[in-house]
């Protein structure tokens, strides 16, 4: 059964770095696109980051520049590094996978449980 399992979440100041992981098993994830997603109290869910099997990369443009998302397919293993975080990047953040790409709907995807990351001012 495929299952998408996240960590590195946290509290951190603003302007500080953290780095999420996500690990993938069970399916044949070297083929499927993966990203992040997040969302805020109240909020909906939004795609933040993602990477298709051939390394083509998006991400939303309130991340661009800051944040970098990178996978390790031999590991089936992606990752979020997270620069320069500000408070409003506060938020769960969800891994998640999909065949093909990632639509900013997550329709279809696989998911992770979310891993909180809180940006202190």
């Amino acid at each position: 059964q495929a299952q998408l399992v996240e960590s590195g979440g946290g509290l951190v100041q603003a302007g500080g770095s953290l780095r999420l992981s996500c690990a993938a098993t069970g399916a044949i994830f070297s083929i499927y696109a993966m990203g992040w997603y997040r969302q805020a109290p109240g909020k909906q869910r939004d795609l933040v980051a993602g990477v298709t099997s051939t390394g083509y990369t998006n991400y939303a443009d309130s991340v661009k520049g800051r944040f970098t998302i990178s996978r390790d397919k031999a590991k089936n293993t992606v990752y979020l590094q997270m620069n320069s975080l500000k408070p409003e990047d506060t938020a769960v953040y969800y891994c998640a996978a999909r065949p093909g790409t990632l639509l900013d709907g997550g329709q279809g995807n696989y998911w992770g449980q979310g891993t909180r990351v809180t940006v202190s001012s």
